[in-house]
């Protein structure tokens, strides 16, 4: 192999460290120096894994820090630890998305406590006002200040109502499942708002209805519900349209869980989930108008006389009517551990304290954009709401560990969550 010449030194030795070598030259080539410079390498202290890592590409695992070659890696990582402040297209979208979540969540809160101004004189109608609910919401809204028309069932209740109220709030007789009492009602309340509309319609009806295994009932249990809670509702609310319309009003209409999850037989729940229909068309159809509709469903609560008693009533009265064949099939002990259900369900499940609907109700009328759906009680915000999402093998197998076992199912054990 020829030897490449090189400089002479001190001696007349040649200086083998001055005599440029092959790899020199290859080294060079890649860094664009020459043999002849005497580059000082900068010093780095990261690794080829970690340039990597920051460049978002493969380094060849040859480049060494401590070759020439490190100067062009480590102007790459200086570059990269440069534009590493800039995000890629995917996260810029994340942020960009969890961003805007944020902003609408603050503005659906700012907006929430937009209130309607100028509410003294306003006219309210308000259905169901002997007791419960409906009774509690007209106390209320007269002290606010509203012009509230109380629909009562009875001569007694209106009297009452008035006894405790301001001479503002006015009370008129109301039969749901009695068409000309409706039109009567209607014409009270166009007479009482004397051209200005209706700014408000409340829908309460939460009469207690027979609540039974669905072949104890007979086609009239089922009238004697839809009647009232559905039909009766529904033609007040379409005689009272022009005068919301006029007004620029809201609907509110009271529903009761049972409309999000069917788990007894009888009527009620189908009116419930009647009206929850009934106040869906109304609200998409009645918006062009000015019109807002709203929908408060609400858990269970105990107001005037106990649910239970009344219940009770109605389970031995459709329990003594009913043949003997059905009697036989479901049992003795099945009709005392279902009223056993019924009793523990309205103990464990029913409260007290009616505020929280009163102020979903408060809000629905007050609001200047008021929601599409309110839901007032922990039972209807976590367990109705949750068993009506839940898959119905999921749901079934929870209510069926809340009642009893018919005689004929073969499985004579109650429910265990009778008991607890």
């Amino acid at each position: 192999m020829a030897e490449v010449p090189g400089q002479v030194g001190v001696g007349g030795q040649q200086n083998i460290a001055s005599v440029p070598r092959r790899a020199d030259f290859r080294e060079a080539s890649r860094s664009k120096t020459g043999p002849g410079f005497d580059v000082q390498q900068p010093q780095t202290t990261q690794s080829a894994s970690q340039l990597q890592v920051q460049e978002g590409c493969k380094i060849p695992a040859d480049s060494a820090p401590n070759s020439k070659s490190a100067i062009k890696g480590n102007v790459i990582a200086w570059h990269v630890t440069a534009n590493g402040l800039e995000l890629s297209f995917s996260d810029s979208l994340h942020i960009a998305i969890l961003a805007s979540i944020f902003s609408l969540i603050i503005y659906w809160l700012i907006r929430d406590r937009y209130r309607v101004r100028n509410l003294s004189g306003k006219h309210v109608f308000i259905t169901g006002c002997d007791t419960g609910l409906g009774n509690s919401l007209a106390k209320w809204l007269d002290k606010r200040g509203f012009c509230v028309i109380a629909a009562c069932a009875t001569e007694k209740g209106g009297q009452e109502l008035q006894s405790c109220s301001s001479p503002s709030l006015k009370t008129v007789n109301l039969n749901l499942a009695d068409s000309n009492s409706i039109a009567r009602a209607v014409g009270f309340v166009t007479e009482e708002t004397a051209g200005k509309g209706l700014f408000g319609l409340v829908c309460n009806a939460e009469g207690t209805a027979p609540v039974a295994p669905t072949d104890w009932l007979r086609i009239e249990d089922f009238h004697s519900v839809l009647d009232v809670n559905l039909l009766g509702l529904t033609e007040i609310t379409l005689k009272l349209l022009p005068l919301l319309k006029k007004a620029e009003g809201r609907v509110v209409n009271l529903i009761n869980a049972k409309g999000l999850m069917a788990f007894v037989g009888g009527g009620y729940s189908l009116s419930k989930w009647g009206m929850e229909a009934f106040s869906d068309t109304l609200r998409i159809e009645m918006q062009h108008f000015g019109v807002k509709v709203s929908v408060v469903e609400h858990g269970f609560f105990k107001a005037g006389v106990v649910n239970s008693d009344i219940t009770e009533k109605y389970l031995f009265r459709l329990w003594n009517g009913l043949t003997p064949e059905i009697r036989d099939s479901y049992g003795e002990e099945y009709f005392v551990e279902y009223v056993k259900a019924q009793r523990s369900s309205v103990r464990r499940l029913c409260d007290h304290d009616i505020s929280s609907v009163i102020k979903c109700m408060e809000h629905a009328l007050i609001a200047k954009y008021p929601r599409t759906r309110y839901r007032a009680g922990w039972d209807a915000k976590f367990f109705w709401l949750f068993l009506s999402y839940a898959p119905s093998c999921l749901s079934d197998m929870l209510l069926r560990m809340m009642f009893p076992a018919p005689a004929d199912s073969g499985r004579s054990v109650p429910g265990v969550l009778i008991n607890v």
